[in-house]
């Protein structure tokens, strides 16, 4: 049975750290439904190699519809986290022990939701600091599972071990 996966996203994101996992995560049959400021807006990889229109609008959703929430890095995650609504939205996902996929900057969002504490976790090296500070031990590994909840990567060469370990939590 596939499940609905939430992605939080907005310009400037990673090109390829949302289109790869959305295309492992589709091929095994899971929903992926971007979430976003409002819904039919045409947003921007940071690269210029992707655009996207956001399916949903982060007023039109809430996190009881969907099985996990998947995070790509770039700059989507800073100018989300500027924004409550996404950071409740992420918040929801980590205290409901949800699944929650995050990869390179994507856990700065999860840092604003005040909710990686005491977590073991990876992420784009510019952040490791910022992780530390929000009380999360950091791993430099290409992908890191906590708790059977959350997977997190550091960069763009971690997609291969980010979408074999996003899937198989999917898959319990």
């Amino acid at each position: 049975m596939g499940k609905k996966i939430a992605c939080v996203i907005t310009d400037l994101f990673e090109d390829v750290e949302y289109t790869d996992p959305a295309k492992s995560f589709g091929e095994a049959g899971h929903e992926v439904v971007t979430i976003g400021f409002e819904k039919g807006m045409n947003v921007k990889g940071k690269q210029g190699q992707e655009q996207l229109s956001i399916d949903k609008g982060i007023d039109e959703v809430s996190p009881e519809e969907y099985d996990a929430l998947f995070i790509p890095g770039g700059f989507s995650p800073d100018l989300l986290r500027g924004d409550d609504r996404f950071v409740a939205f992420a918040k929801a996902f980590m205290d409901e022990k949800k699944p929650v996929f995050a990869i390179c900057h994507g856990p700065q969002l999860l840092i604003t939701a005040k909710t990686l504490e005491g977590r073991n976790v990876t992420g784009y090296k510019s952040i490791k600091v910022d992780l530390e500070y929000a009380g999360a031990t950091y791993h430099d590994q290409e992908v890191f599972v906590c708790g059977e909840q959350l997977v997190t990567s550091r960069q763009p060469d971690d997609i291969p071990a980010f979408n074999r370990e996003s899937l198989a939590l999917l898959s319990k």
